[in-house]
């Protein structure tokens, strides 16, 4: 029932993955099974995200009820989208996985995707270097949860 927990933990907005490793970790959950399924969880929406949001949003931006959340999720995925652009140039791709895979708040592969289909990446590109961020947050919040990162840092503290 954890790696469940852990699946859907890993697909929440926001939450991803970065909240679904420490959850494992803090059940006891073994680190590898924990790790391939929480990718497993925050891949899944990516290709829907890709495909899908972006029209969705558009769309909803002007009703009533939604408008104002779909405005700010536009909003965030043009800011991300213009913030990979300007420090990437053409390197796009490194510049996408290192959004979504460095674990700071606001980053991640929901808003990485979102940002990747505003800046019209193709489709394969955005997928693979998506996964390899998710991967790459998966192993740093993974070390972070053991407290690997705290003991390195402490052998370099003065």
């Amino acid at each position: 029932m954890s790696y469940i927990i852990v699946f859907f933990i890993s697909m929440v907005p926001l939450i991803e993955l970065r909240g679904a490793i420490p959850y494992a970790i803090a059940q006891g959950l073994p680190y590898v099974p924990s790790y391939i399924i929480a990718i497993l969880g925050n891949m899944l929406p990516v290709p829907f995200i890709y495909l899908f949001a972006r029209k969705v949003l558009l769309w909803g931006a002007d009703k009533p009820v939604i408008g104002k959340f779909f405005t700010y999720c536009i909003e965030k995925g043009e800011k991300g989208g213009k913030k990979l652009q300007a420090t990437a140039g053409k390197g796009l791709f490194v510049a996408l996985l290192l959004f979504v895979g460095i674990p700071l708040p606001g980053t991640g592969a929901w808003t990485g995707t979102l940002a990747a289909s505003f800046l019209d990446m193709d489709f394969k590109s955005s997928i693979i270097a998506v996964m390899l961020g998710v991967m790459l947050a998966g192993i740093i919040m993974g070390l972070a949860s053991a407290g690997l990162l705290g003991a390195v840092s402490a052998l370099f503290a003065v």
